[in-house]
């Protein structure tokens, strides 16, 4: 009798750990659903400032699936040295798979915009990527590099100057105004070096 009594109770067991849970599970999203969680203006922009990180959401929304830590460190890496992946070398792969897995993926998934599993080793979008939708750059193959445009801006200032002074054609003064634009140029190429070697 008792032996007949416990055979059912351990069926509905595994029963519960089965198909009742994803019921459970069902009727609380059902019932209640977890909405996500509104990130401040200050959180969004603390994660949109850095480029590794904007390079992780873009990959993960162009897959729209999950995808291993590796593969995603590969891709990252690939565009910060502009390169392919069956180029980088090992210390290029090394240096951004750490990165992403001490720093960044770890902060990410604390504010649920990716869903980050160390033990597996898997990256996917969280729920709370949305919201940085509006304040993420479009997907270009080629990111501007504004920094450059200026350098090439400002050799060609430089240029002018030096043909201007060897043919006589200009004034001091015009001289003088060419010359402040073009250590604008140099200012703001600097400027937009560091802050990109910042954010990576």
């Amino acid at each position: 009798m008792s032996a007949q009594n416990t055979a059912p109770q351990r069926s509905q067991e595994y029963d519960v750990d089965s198909e009742d849970v994803e019921n459970e599970s069902e009727q609380t999203e059902t019932t209640a659903p977890a909405e996500p969680e509104e990130l401040s203006l200050d959180l969004i922009f603390e994660v949109l400032k850095n480029r590794r990180r904007r390079d992780v959401i873009r990959y993960l929304e162009e897959r729209g699936e999950r995808t291993s830590l590796s593969d995603l460190a590969e891709h990252v890496a690939a565009l910060e040295n502009d390169t392919t992946t069956q180029a980088l070398t090992s210390s290029q792969r090394k240096r951004v798979y750490v990165g992403l897995y001490q720093c960044h993926l770890p902060k990410m998934d604390d504010m649920d915009i990716v869903n980050f599993n160390q033990d597996r080793g898997y990256v996917e979008l969280g729920a709370n990527v949305d919201q940085l939708d509006p304040y993420l750059d479009p997907v270009t193959t080629d990111e501007q590099r504004w920094h450059t445009y200026y350098l090439w801006l400002s050799g060609l200032g430089v240029g002018a100057i030096a043909l201007s002074l060897a043919a006589g054609l200009t004034a001091a003064l015009t001289q003088v105004l060419l010359g402040a634009v073009v250590a604008a140029y140099l200012g703001l190429a600097a400027y937009q070096t560091y802050t990109a070697s910042a954010d990576e």
